[in-house]
């Protein structure tokens, strides 16, 4: 992407290392936006048109640091709440960006997610451990530029006991405690003027873990007014009983809810409140995932009466287009609030 002549990295840029990475990284991006970014944006214009206009709010958890897809499924919304255990990270020093190891490891960390469409979380913490990039802010950043988003500033903030959003600053962001869910927010202007605010929060949503946080993740996502929750990658977590307290906050507070299957289990919907309709395909989960396969969802798949339609991206681990699935769950009756 070009730096100004005015920017300080802009001498960065004239190092025959970085140009070598930029060009790299732009034939990267140019594929990924021509197989995958288009029809994702075509697609949501053309299914989610009703749900773009009821989502000023989206809430993503168990996202780690992809914004990417979350403003590319949403691109009129105008807060996107992120959760993820990845620390929050900070703006990297320019001693980290004369780094020459620093060009492959964010080359190697971005890999899955550009070519699977999900963050191989572990990898991506070992490939940039080595440079100092410290966590999720750095590529929130990457991925507000790649979607035309302009950072026009950003906050460190945490969530007190309350689930009231407070500022914070390094030191905390960098030990924040056992009890204190650390964040931050970027406030964006997109290409055609719009605002947008973005947090990410650094927090577990295990049952066990919010009982010790007094719940003040969920304290706050119930202020944030009715939501679309997306779900997308989630390694199946809200499948387990051990995530209920998650699960149920976002089946009372949504209006919608996309994912794929390892959203939310089928078996948790109650019918009465809920209409579902399915895209792509759904089989089974990947064999890490095995047992996590739902037969209510191959019956629901199969239903001739209301069969699924098209899905013309792959997204989730079955990433590829004609594995892949999403449930769009519209809810009947209007949500908590």
């Amino acid at each position: 992407m070009p730096v100004s002549t005015q920017s300080s990295l802009h001498q960065l840029t004239t190092r025959p290392a970085w140009q070598a990475f930029a060009a790299d990284a732009e034939k990267s991006w140019r594929n990924y936006h021509q197989t995958r970014t288009t029809k994702i944006q075509q697609w949501a214009a053309a299914k989610l048109d009703s749900v773009h206009r009821a989502s000023a709010t989206v809430f993503y958890p168990f996202s780690g640091p992809d914004l990417l897809n979350v403003i590319t499924l949403f691109p009129t919304s105008q807060t996107y709440v992120l959760v993820g255990l990845e620390p929050v990270g900070t703006i990297p020093p320019p001693s980290t960006l004369e780094d020459s190891t620093l060009f492959p490891a964010v080359k190697a960390s971005l890999w899955s997610v550009l070519n699977f469409s999900f963050f191989r979380t572990n990898d991506m913490a070992v490939n940039l451990k080595s440079v100092e990039l410290d966590g999720a802010l750095p590529l929130l950043m990457l991925f507000a530029a790649r979607t035309d988003q302009q950072v026009q500033s950003l906050r460190y903030v945490q969530l007190n006991a309350d689930g009231q959003l407070l500022p914070a600053d390094t030191t905390l962001i960098h030990k924040p405690g056992p009890k204190v869910i650390p964040g931050v927010e970027l406030k964006l202007t997109a290409k055609n003027g719009q605002e947008k605010t973005v947090y990410y929060f650094s927090a577990d949503l295990s049952d066990w873990k919010l009982g010790i946080t007094k719940e003040a993740m969920l304290r706050y996502v119930r202020t944030l007014g009715p939501l679309t929750t997306y779900v997308k990658s989630a390694t199946y977590l809200m499948h387990k009983i051990y995530f209920s307290k998650v699960r149920k906050l976002i089946l009372e507070n949504s209006r919608y809810i996309l994912q794929d299957d390892s959203g939310i289990a089928m078996k948790y919907f109650p019918p009465n409140k809920w209409q579902f309709t399915y895209y792509g395909t759904y089989r089974h989960p990947i064999n890490l995932f095995s047992k996590f396969y739902q037969p209510e969802l191959t019956a629901a798949y199969q239903d001739s009466t209301r069969k699924p339609q098209p899905l013309p991206f792959g997204t989730g681990y079955n990433w590829r287009q004609n594995d892949s699935n999403l449930l769009l769950a519209r809810r009947r009756d209007a949500p908590a609030s």
